[in-house]
C-alpha cells in the first residue's frame, strides 16, 4: 500500500502503532503532552490520515484504528527516498551511507550480515 504521509502525520500514526486503538480525544493528549498540539491540530491531523486510508474512524468515542503498519510506510519511504535521490539504486544509496561515515563498524557489520541473511549478492 502506498501511502504518502508527512511528517506531522506520522506523528499520529507514531502514537498508534505504540499504543494500538485509540480515541482522537487521547491521542490529542498525548500529542498536546509530548509536543504541544492543541486538540483541533490534532484533530486535523487526524481528519488528514482517515482521508488518506492509514486510519479508521470507529464509533462511538471516535477511535482510531491504523490501516497501514509501521513497516508499510517505511517500506514506501525508503523506495521513494531511493527512487527520488539515488535513481532506484539502493547500491548507490548504501554507498552513500557507508561514504559519509556516518555509519559503525557495527552498523557496517550489522548491514553486511542483513545482505548475507537475504542471500543478496555482491
Amino acid at each position: 500500500m502506498d501511502i504518502k504521509l508527512v511528517d506531522s502525520e506520522l506523528k499520529v500514526m507514531e502514537v498508534i502503532w505504540r499504543e494500538g486503538e485509540l480515541s482522537a480525544k487521547k491521542i490529542s493528549l498525548i500529542l498536546d503532552k509530548d509536543i504541544g498540539w492543541n486538540k483541533n491540530t490534532t484533530y486535523t491531523i487526524i481528519k488528514r490520515c482517515i482521508e488518506k486510508r492509514a486510519i479508521e474512524r470507529i464509533e462511538p468515542d471516535f477511535i482510531c484504528r491504523p490501516l497501514v503498519n509501521k513497516e508499510q510506510v517505511q517500506e514506501f519511504e525508503v523506495e521513494s527516498l531511493v527512487n527520488k535521490l539515488f535513481s532506484g539504486s539502493v547500491d548507490s544509496l548504501f554507498a552513500s551511507l557507508v561514504g559519509s561515515k556516518k555509519l559503525s563498524d557495527a552498523g557496517i557489520e550489522k548491514l553486511k550480515s542483513i545482505i548475507e541473511e537475504t542471500g543478496a549478492e555482491d
